[in-house]
């Protein structure tokens, strides 16, 4: 069993289960922990990854500035809940002239995912090129920030790379969209030799009609690796009256060919009941980004952006949820 990158030295932020719960999942008494004037200019503070680092946390944060320039900003933090963001967006040095061409047309960044694969953190985000689509780059201490060229042609959406190689191949998860509020949505999986070059398309899971996911899916955080599968943290949507809601969901990937799937939960993990994630710029909407494992303990938490506004967190016990998945 994986953690989600090399460990720090510093505990993940945890608090027990309330007693009066039996939730699977419980939220952080402590939200939300990013607010959305956390900086000077900033809109809102939403759908960013967090990972551990150094003595302490790291991270890459989506930032909506009150021009409504979506864009990344950087973090530090030496509990995981009390967070420094940099007041500037990342600026990536371009690996080539072919990014720089890429860099030259940029429209927004958005719904940033941090992977520690091999030697390195790499980010991939929501990156403006003519329309939606993935973009991907790297950092060795979140200070300087490296961009490698588009995985894919407009329009895609929520590319997360696998923390190893399968098969020999690098492998990310993506929902392919449309220019717009996509009213629709599958998981896909694509592999690359080279960090570059994408292909080997193969659809991995779809909305199930009638349900709390019966719009669209898409992958959330990193997967971590279990002896049992791929564990897949993703958020699913319905169409209500009033519009999407996005919930919080859970399934299990094959661990040699994770387009393939071992089980998947019924039910939402959580969905938006609370206040900081009905009422916002967009109500209604818990949108996962990051986990981390403390596999000694069975504590995971998640890092979730609340109603396109605030960063929060939730809990759960690892072994539970593989538990629910047994029994689905």
């Amino acid at each position: 069993m994986s953690v989600v990158g090399p460990g720090g030295s510093a505990p993940i932020p945890w608090e027990e289960r309330p007693a009066d719960s039996s939730d699977l999942v419980w939220r952080s008494s402590r939200n939300p922990i990013i607010g959305r004037h956390h900086l000077a200019r900033s809109n809102s503070i939403f759908n960013s990854a967090v990972v551990p680092f150094g003595d302490g946390f790291a991270g890459v944060f989506r930032v909506d500035d009150i021009v409504r320039t979506m864009d990344l900003h950087a973090g530090r933090s030496a509990d995981g809940v009390t967070w420094q963001l940099d007041p500037e967006p990342i600026r990536f040095e371009a690996g080539d002239n072919r990014v720089t061409e890429i860099q030259g047309a940029f429209e927004h960044a958005y719904d940033p995912r941090v992977t520690w694969l091999e030697d390195r953190w790499y980010v991939t985000w929501c990156n403006g090129y003519h329309g939606p689509t993935v973009g991907l780059g790297y950092t060795h201490d979140f200070e300087t920030f490296h961009q490698l060229d588009n995985a894919f042609l407009p329009f895609n959406r929520n590319g997360v790379l696998f923390p190893r190689r399968i098969g020999g191949a690098y492998a990310l998860l993506s929902r392919p969209s449309d220019n717009g509020h996509t009213p629709f949505g599958d998981i896909f999986f694509s592999e690359s030799p080279d960090l570059v070059h994408w292909g080997r398309h193969r659809h991995v899971m779809a909305p199930e009609r009638w349900t709390w996911q019966s719009t669209k899916v898409g992958p959330g955080p990193t997967p971590i690796e279990t002896d049992e599968g791929w564990l897949l943290i993703y958020h699913g949507v319905l169409t209500s009256c009033n519009g999407f809601v996005y919930s919080m969901g859970v399934a299990l990937l094959d661990l040699d060919e994770p387009w393939k799937m071992v089980a998947r939960a019924r039910g939402y993990l959580l969905s938006p009941q609370v206040p900081y994630e009905q009422v916002g710029d967009v109500p209604n909407v818990v949108f996962p980004c990051a986990a981390l494992l403390d596999a000694p303990t069975d504590r995971l938490t998640i890092y979730y952006g609340a109603a396109d506004t605030v960063v929060c967190m939730a809990h759960t016990h690892l072994s539970e949820v593989l538990d629910l998945l047994r029994r689905s």
